[in-house]
């Protein structure tokens, strides 16, 4: 289809008047062709679809990046890559990454933007998987509530880091009794360090065990939770008009960051014992299934693909916007930051080994304990302004936070305007914030880490998984591979390769099926540092998983039974079917669709 005939096809109304909408788009072309710039496709907005649209393309990129980048960047990938045979685990995370990462990315953003809908009206496409839809929603509820409560733990640090001596550098007897030799640590009390006992006893003081419940929330983390979520709002308040805004921060602040951390990082003594340490490879890890299962984990959520944000987002760009281009520039490019944390990580705690006079696996931890213990230890001990980088650090991971916490909040808040439009966002925002907040206080309390092990587990990895694979599964195999790149062609002006059509069709939905079955037959018992959990967590665990699981069946039968076919074969044929309400929103794109679509 030539843009010539497209444009003799939709810029004429049915009674034969210009169309407005089109009348501008058409003079914008020709100030561009005057500048030299000639446009492949007439650039449409979603003026006309009562939908928000993105003030400028630069404003959804950020905000992808934001999403994209967060805090498993600096604190989950380092150590995966560690624990997985170093530079050698480049390898295969670089290989799903191109065969399941990236694919994947761009198929919820090309569903995003053709449908300008929401992970859940996005399945108009095949109503019988509407569940899917509200499967994620669950899910991504489920990481939000926690990934705020790390946040929570983020603000503290970085108020504490005001002080004129940063709290964690010297021990006090105020929360370390009885262990403290002025100053420093009496090793022969504990083998522990300053900013290990700062977290367990000042910041976050944890039960052993959950078997007599979880407790009360913290005071103080609380008022740091209550304070992210007012921060999220209002990033929110106004949809992609106020979000869009605050990504040009989020996306790129954390960057300015990691480089200032790095360029001091390598100046260090040790730094590259410690950066040796995260490249050198360890070539037999490769054979190891376990490694390309983290490495699938680690691509997967990363990009944050399954969880319903890009679809959010993309639904608010403009129908012709070039999203196969960002989808390649987002995942590349928040590859490019994991190794740039990787080597700012392990840099400083190289360091930190060597001036601790220990192997670098001795100061290197997972997860929080990474960000929260190994890394403010290793700041403490800079002998120039360690307050400056430890504020510099610590507002870093809270701005890779709020930009992965709006874009997951703001997905929940897209689906329920969407069921509901006629209520105000700005009410949806609140009371999602809300509840969210209440929600939240559960990770606050001293019991806290054992119910964030428990939903991530049960809430999140398992559940993301799963609606991924019936995502790709049902645009691929329900709503049909070649008519899903007809609507990409008709929307970009680009031809499909056979490399997406391989991945969408075969690669994606097989491969992930593979890894769930061989993540159920290795799973072992969940633990949360080394203890095992009460028979009845992991029945409210299996639970939460049951009830997003059933979302799917319950989903289904609810569109077989409304379907106005009369028989309950031609019911259930229906449901497979796309609905009246799918295509493009424009009135005038969705004529021209249609025409494409019937001569096919």
């Amino acid at each position: 289809m030539t843009n010539q005939s497209y444009k003799l096809e939709v810029a004429v109304t049915h009674n034969g008047e210009i169309n407005k909408g089109f009348q501008e788009d058409e003079e914008n072309e020709i100030k561009l062709e005057k500048n030299g710039v000639l446009p492949a496709v007439a650039v449409l907005t979603n003026e006309g679809t009562g939908r928000d649209t993105w003030d400028n393309p630069i404003e959804f990129l950020l905000s992808c990046v934001a999403m994209s980048v967060g805090l498993g960047n600096v604190w989950r990938f380092p150590f995966t890559a560690y624990e997985n045979g170093g530079g050698a685990f480049l390898i295969p995370y670089i290989i799903v990454l191109f065969f399941i990462g990236k694919p994947i990315y761009f198929l919820e953003m090309a569903m995003g933007q053709f449908s300008s809908s929401g992970q859940v009206k996005v399945w108009e496409m095949a109503p019988i998987f509407k569940g899917v839809g509200y499967g994620s929603m669950l899910g991504t509820a489920c990481v939000v509530s926690y990934y705020v409560s790390l946040m929570a733990i983020t603000v503290f640090y970085f108020l504490a880091s005001f002080k004129s001596v940063l709290p964690w550098a010297e021990c006090n007897t105020s929360w370390a009794p009885g262990i403290c030799n002025g100053t420093l640590i009496n090793k022969n009390v504990t083998d522990k360090t300053v900013s290990e006992l700062y977290f367990e006893n000042e910041v976050f003081p944890q039960y052993a065990s959950v078997e007599n419940g979880i407790g009360l929330p913290h005071w103080w983390l609380t008022l740091c939770l209550i304070g992210s979520w007012v921060l999220i709002f209002l990033s929110l308040v106004k949809g992609v008009q106020s979000s869009g805004k605050v990504a040009y921060f989020t996306a790129l602040f954390p960057y300015v960051v990691l480089f200032v951390l790095l360029g001091r990082g390598v100046t260090l003594n040790g730094a590259w014992q410690g950066i040796e340490k995260f490249i050198v490879p360890e070539w037999s890890k490769i054979l190891e299934p376990e490694v390309w299962y983290a490495a699938v984990g680690q691509c997967f959520f990363s990009l944050s693909t399954g969880f319903g944000p890009i679809i959010m987002f993309s639904s608010y760009n403009p129908f012709r916007h070039n999203v196969y281009r960002d989808a390649l520039i987002i995942s590349l490019l928040d590859t490019f930051t994991s190794l740039l944390a990787g080597f700012t990580i392990f840099a400083i705690l190289g360091n930190l080994a060597t001036e601790s006079g220990v192997d670098v696996k001795d100061v290197v931890k997972s997860g929080p304990g990474l960000a929260f213990i190994s890394y403010p230890d290793a700041i403490a001990k800079f002998d120039w302004v360690p307050q400056l980088f430890a504020v510099l650090f610590f507002l870093m991971l809270f701005t890779l936070g709020v930009g992965s916490a709006t874009s997951l909040t703001g997905g929940l808040i897209t689906i329920i305007c969407d069921q509901w439009p006629h209520i105000k966002r700005w009410q949806v925002t609140a009371v999602v914030c809300v509840a969210g907040t209440l929600i939240g206080l559960v990770y606050v309390t001293p019991g806290g880490q054992f119910m964030l092990t428990l939903v991530d587990y049960f809430g999140a990895n398992f559940v993301i998984y799963v609606m991924a694979t019936l995502e790709v599964a049902g645009v691929a195999w329900c709503y049909g591979l070649s008519k899903f790149c007809g609507d990409i062609e008709f929307m970009l002006n680009i031809k499909i390769g056979l490399y997406w059509k391989f991945c969408w069709g075969f690669v994606v939905p097989i491969g992930l099926t593979s890894i769930l079955f061989y993540s159920l037959i290795t799973s072992k018992q969940l633990q949360h540092n080394g203890t095992d959990f009460p028979v009845a967590a992991i029945v409210a665990g299996w639970t939460l998983t049951g009830i997003a699981v059933s979302l799917i069946p319950i989903c289904a039968l609810h569109t077989i039974y409304t379907r106005k076919s009369s028989g309950l074969l031609e019911k259930i044929r229906e449901s497979f079917c796309p609905t009246a309400k799918w295509g493009p929103k424009h009135p005038q794109l969705l004529k021209e669709w249609a025409q494409i679509t019937q001569k096919q």
